[in-house]
């Protein structure tokens, strides 16, 4: 039940913290009169146990993702019936990737909440080209990193169907098919250097009979997961930790556990708690 009302509506931030404060206290064994020690930032925690942490998902970032989820599958699926009805609702922008801005004034709409996840997940989506004819030649992410009119903002200034589809720009006519880049005049000779480097970029395209399609950038096999998009979002951490040294089958929990907080210099020596101005048992 928690993770489906995560999945459908964002979590207040007071709500959030909350529950990771009963999650802290229950970490390190805290009662409703007494306060211990937390020896281990909570950020470690909840990295995951190759970076040193216990895997342990931050709230916040776990309901982001799994919020972007419906994002991608408004992108991905096609007939169902609940896209049916957003795209009553809201409209569509563009070739229909995506619904209009929701900036409805009144009540709190549940798709209003899902589309303020747009950027983020945006920023980690490519176009597959299939057709050509519901992506966008020079402002949609389909064969770089950067969309085309931001790799080559010199030529895009010259182009003069700015918004034309990747199927408009492809000219089946030119033998076996290429490239018909048309710009509002000629090229002077230190231009000529930026077509040459935009035709080797679109050296290995072609548009084909298939139908255009969204893959996911952030790893794996294209597919949007909760699991990679909630890697994405968390901050990356390059330790190097010896996981497997630690996290051993047949060994108690416990053990493993403190072996943990050894590793990371945090267990409750003497001098440590003289230092604290802890009394010694």
């Amino acid at each position: 039940m928690p993770l489906y009302q995560l999945s459908l509506f964002p979590m207040l931030k007071i709500v959030a913290k909350r529950l990771e404060k009963l999650q802290r206290g229950f970490l390190w064994g805290e009662g409703n009169l007494e306060r211990k020690v937390h020896l281990i930032k909570w950020e470690v925690v909840c990295a995951q146990k190759e970076k040193g942490g216990l895997g342990i998902r931050k709230l916040d970032l776990l309901n982001k993702a799994l919020l972007g989820k419906w994002i991608w599958r408004f992108a991905h699926e096609n007939d169902n019936l609940w896209k049916k009805v957003i795209l009553v609702k809201y409209g569509q922008e563009g070739f229909g990737w995506r619904t209009n801005e929701a900036s409805g004034t009144f009540g709190v709409g549940v798709w209003k909440e899902i589309l303020k996840e747009a950027n983020w997940f945006w920023d980690n989506i490519e176009f597959k080209v299939g057709k050509g004819t519901k992506v966008n030649f020079w402002t949609d992410r389909w064969c770089s990193n950067a969309v085309l009119s931001q790799n080559f903002p010199q030529l895009f200034a010259l182009v003069v169907h700015r918004n034309a589809t990747v199927n408009e720009v492809w000219g089946s006519n030119i033998g076996q098919g290429g490239w018909n880049l048309r710009f509002s005049r000629g090229f002077n000779d230190w231009e000529l250097d930026l077509i040459e480097n935009l035709l080797t970029m679109l050296r290995d395209y072609r548009i084909s009979s298939e139908k255009d399609s969204v893959i996911w950038k952030g790893g794996g096999n294209e597919k949007f997961g909760v699991k990679k998009a909630y890697n994405l979002l968390i901050a990356p951490n390059e330790f190097a930790f010896p996981k497997k040294c630690i996290w051993v089958d047949k060994i108690p929990t416990e053990v493993a556990f403190f072996a943990w907080e050894a590793t990371w210099r945090k267990i409750l020596t003497l001098n440590r708690l003289q230092k604290w101005g802890v009394a010694a048992p």
